[in-house]
């Protein structure tokens, strides 16, 4: 699974970018927005009350994801929507090597535009490439709707070549974390990272307003060093030091503490850890609950439950219940990928309809992340931490948090 996604952008947005805002290679500008809206609206079962109920017959959706070994919650997420709708979806994958496969991918998309009916692409998530592929579709299709989410190509690149990008919020993530750990009764928080991540702006960012946020609800909050995976130890130093130092905090600052950490080789031996302690586990870095949870807590996922969210969580559920831990680790009510997948296919069906015609229109936006997640859903435009930049076309989502 590409887990370190989020962490590519995060280095790419360090940059200094020139404004995209004004829709790049879009035919249609995005709409004016403020800097952040919440919607109020609610649905049950993960259905968006602001779409139409069937789509018209007269379009399809192309959807580009990594493949199922690279990211196998987005894989089954679209093969899920595809299931759904059936001909109206075409489902492609990048190539695993997409960063030196660049012309694969916009030869994948060039194919998708090759067919009239296709009205709009999705890319989720946006390897390296997906700007030029996106510039080349829309040279030939200026009609199609080009959607970009989790991109790994930097803000001002991947903004002046899709309609709309969206990914998760990472910064205010840290005021999340705290706010959860809160909920389920912490009193102390620990921040695993290491200075190579603590160098990138918005890891420094969510770090800081979790710090903010722990102080201002009474929590104590602690800063701690794992061994980078990238360094000549490697991946295993990390998860070693992470199984080892979980149970240290735990003996001096008791049971009622929450650990986070910044790295995906972290999340695992640190669910693990937290399981055994009877510690506190807020949510991973990628708060799904698809993610470090059925390594950590040994789960096996018979293969007709794959991609299944409500399984999933009736399993994570049933093992912290066995170990006296109801309520004491949580994710987002809707797994990041699954929700970006299903919510952008939604939008792009409500737009090929008609229901809206801006091409980044966030309040549209908003109203179907928060119908998917049952709950509101915080949906704001990214403003580059270094330089104050905003990008109109360019959305930040921050999920409804649940226990398990």
């Amino acid at each position: 699974m590409k887990k370190a996604l989020s962490l590519v952008l995060a280095a790419a947005m360090t940059l200094s970018l020139a404004a995209c805002g004004s829709s790049g290679g879009s035919t249609q500008a995005p709409a004016t927005t403020p800097a952040q809206t919440e919607a109020g609206s609610k649905a049950e079962g993960g259905e968006s009350q602001a779409a139409t109920e069937a789509p018209a017959a007269n379009f399809k959706i192309g959807i580009l994801t990594s493949t199922v070994s690279q990211a196998e919650e987005e894989y089954r997420a679209a093969e899920a929507v595809k299931e759904k709708y059936g001909d109206m979806i075409i489902h492609q994958t990048f190539p695993d090597k997409a960063a030196s496969e660049q012309e694969t991918t916009i030869s994948i998309a060039l194919s998708l535009a090759a067919d009239p009916d296709v009205k709009a692409i999705i890319c989720n998530t946006a390897m390296e490439g997906t700007a030029a592929a996106m510039e080349k579709v829309r040279e030939k299709r200026p009609d199609i709707l080009l959607l970009a989410g989790v991109p790994s190509e930097s803000p001002d690149v991947i903004c002046a070549a899709a309609d709309l990008v969206f990914h998760p919020d990472v910064a205010n993530m840290g005021t999340a974390v705290a706010e959860a750990a809160a909920e389920m009764g912490a009193t102390t928080v620990v921040h695993y990272s290491f200075p190579r991540h603590m160098a990138q702006p918005l890891n420094i960012a969510r770090h800081d307003n979790m710090k903010a946020k722990c102080e201002e609800l009474g929590l104590k909050f602690v800063d701690g060093t794992s061994p980078d995976p990238m360094s000549d130890a490697g991946i295993a130093a990390t998860q070693q030091y992470i199984l080892e130092d979980v149970p240290r905090k735990v003996e001096e600052y008791g049971a009622d503490t929450a650990f986070f950490g910044t790295n995906a080789g972290q999340q695992e031996p640190m669910c693990k850890a937290v399981f055994e302690a009877g510690a506190i586990y807020p949510m991973p870095d990628n708060p799904s609950v698809f993610y470090a949870f059925p390594g950590a807590l040994g789960i096996e996922v018979p293969e007709d439950h794959k991609g299944d969210v409500d399984y999933m969580r009736d399993q994570i559920s049933a093992k912290l219940a066995e170990n006296n831990m109801t309520g004491r680790m949580g994710a987002w009510s809707a797994p990041m990928h699954t929700m970006f997948i299903n919510c952008a296919v939604q939008y792009a069906m409500d737009y090929c309809n008609g229901t809206f015609t801006e091409r980044a229109d966030m309040e549209h936006f908003t109203q179907i992340f928060s119908d998917f997640a049952g709950g509101d859903v915080s949906v704001r435009v990214y403003e580059d931490i270094e330089s104050g930049k905003t990008y109109d076309n360019f959305f930040v989502v921050l999920g409804k948090f649940i226990t398990l």
